[in-house]
C-alpha cells in the first residue's frame, strides 16, 4: 500500500517489537507456506467440505496457491497491495456501504497517531488504511497486542501488515515500565522522525458493551517518551508533538455481536469468562467474514497543544468519538427493544427493511443472551446522549 517500511530500523531497540522491513519478506512468507497450522486454517475456511473430508489434500491445494501468490510478493508494499485486493473484495461483499469522512482535512504531508473506538480486532485499523490506501496516503503501523500473537503464523502475518506489538503479558511492575517505555519510544520516533502514521485504540480490548470510553493510562503511556527525554512535563507538548486524531468507526452490525454477548452474559452472572482455544483469531476471521451492514468511518481534528493533564485529553477524545459516531437504524431499534429512555429513540427514516434485518438478526440470538446482544447496539444512543449505559 505504500512505499519501504522502516528501513533504517535494523539494529535499533525496537526489534522485538517493530512491523517487518522489506528484507524479512521473502523468508517470512517462505515460512508461512511451510506452516502446517496456517495452511489448514485457511483451508477450514475455504475449502471447508474438502478439509473436513481429505485434509491432506486440501493442505496441498492452500500450499500450491499460496506458493504461487508470494512470488510476486517481495516487500511490505506489496504485501499490502495484495491484501488492498482482499479488503476491495471484503468490502463488496459484507457491507452495504463504506463511507469516510474527515480526512480530506488533515494535513497530507505529517504523520498522525490515528487514536480511535475499538469494536472489531483486525477491521478497526483495515477500513482506517483502506481509507489512507485510497486517498494515496501512507497506512498506518498498527499497535497489536501480544495476547493475539500466541501463534507464530498470526505474529507474522500481523507485522507483515506493519503491526507493531503492545506489551500485555509482561510480569512485575519494573518489567511492564520497561515494555511501556519502549513502546512509547517507538510510537514517538514513529511521528516525529519517521513521519509515519499509527493506529491505535482508545482503550485496551474491545468495547464489547458499546461503550467508548478512552482510558487515561494510554495517554500517560503516550507521554513517557517525552517525559525521558527531558522534554518537560507539560502534557499538551507530547499531544502536540504526536499530531494526535480521534477516529470513529461505526458498523450497523457487528459479525461478533453473540461472541461479545456471551462474554458478556457471563460477567453479569459474576462468572469468569474462559475462552475457547484461538477465540480471538476465530474472531478475526469472523470479523472478516461476516455481514456488517453500513460502515463509516470519521476522521475528528488533531488535538492541540493546550492540555494540562491526562484526563482532559481522554474527554476530548472522547467527544470526537462520540460526535463522529454513527447511529444506524439498528442501535435505535436496539434501545426501542430494551424499553429504555424512549425519548432517544428516532425512528424516522427506518425503512421496512431495516426492521426486518434488524428483526432477523435478533431472531437467532438465545434468548439468555437477548439482553446483552441488545446493549451492545442500544448503548451507543445512551453514550451519545450522556446517559448512564445499560
Amino acid at each position: 500500500m505504500d512505499a519501504c517500511d522502516g528501513q533504517h530500523e535494523a539494529g535499533d531497540d525496537f526489534d522485538a517489537i517493530r512491523p517487518y522491513r522489506d528484507d524479512e519478506v521473502d523468508a517470512t512468507l517462505a515460512a508461512l507456506v511451510r506452516n502446517g497450522e496456517f495452511l489448514d486454517t485457511i483451508a477450514r475456511y475455504r475449502l471447508k467440505r474438502l478439509s473436513r473430508l481429505t485434509p491432506r489434500l486440501a493442505r496441498s491445494l492452500v500450499r500450491r496457491r499460496l506458493q504461487r501468490t508470494v512470488r510476486h510478493i517481495h516487500s511490505i508494499d506489496d504485501f499490502q497491495n495484495h491484501i488492498a485486493h482482499y479488503m476491495a473484495h471484503m468490502i463488496d461483499t459484507t457491507t452495504t456501504t463504506f463511507t469516510v469522512e474527515g480526512l480530506d482535512k488533515l494535513d497530507r504531508h505529517r504523520a498522525h497517531l490515528f487514536i480511535g473506538n475499538h469494536r472489531d480486532i483486525a477491521l478497526d485499523p483495515a477500513f482506517v488504511n483502506y481509507a489512507l490506501y485510497q486517498s494515496g496516503l501512507s497506512t498506518v503501523r498498527i499497535a497489536i497486542g501480544d495476547n493475539l500473537l500466541q501463534k507464530s503464523w498470526v505474529n507474522d502475518l500481523m507485522r507483515l501488515n506493519k503491526s507493531f506489538i503492545v506489551p500485555r503479558s509482561a510480569r512485575g511492575k519494573r518489567a511492564m515500565l520497561a515494555a511501556y517505555q519502549q513502546l512509547s519510544n517507538y510510537i514517538h520516533r514513529s511521528i516525529t522522525v519517521d513521519n509515519h502514521p499509527i493506529w491505535m485504540a482508545q482503550r485496551e480490548g474491545r468495547a464489547k458493551n458499546g461503550i467508548d470510553r478512552t482510558d487515561t493510562a494510554i495517554i500517560k503511556m503516550l507521554d513517557m517518551a517525552r517525559r525521558m527525554q527531558g522534554g518537560g512535563s507539560r502534557v499538551g507538548d507530547a499531544i502536540g508533538e504526536l499530531r494526535m486524531v480521534p477516529v470513529s468507526i461505526s458498523y450497523e452490525f457487528d459479525p461478533c455481536d453473540l461472541h461479545k454477548a456471551r462474554e458478556l452474559k457471563a460477567r453479569t452472572d459474576g462468572e469468569s469468562y474462559q475462552k475457547i482455544a484461538y477465540e480471538d483469531i476465530l474472531s478475526i476471521a469472523a470479523g472478516i467474514t461476516g455481514f456488517k451492514g453500513r460502515v463509516k468511518l470519521v476522521f475528528g481534528t488533531p488535538l492541540s497543544a493546550e492540555y494540562d493533564d491526562y484526563a482532559t485529553v481522554a474527554e476530548e477524545i472522547d467527544r470526537q468519538v462520540l460526535s463522529g459516531y454513527t447511529l444506524f437504524p439498528s442501535h435505535h431499534m436496539a434501545l426501542e427493544a430494551t424499553g429504555a429512555a424512549p425519548e432517544l429513540v428516532d425512528l424516522a427514516g427506518i425503512t421496512p427493511a431495516d426492521r426486518r434485518a434488524f428483526e432477523q438478526r435478533l431472531a437467532g440470538i438465545p434468548p439468555e443472551l437477548r439482553d446483552q446482544w441488545l446493549c451492545q447496539y442500544a448503548n451507543p444512543v445512551l453514550n451519545r446522549a450522556g446517559h448512564q449505559p445499560l
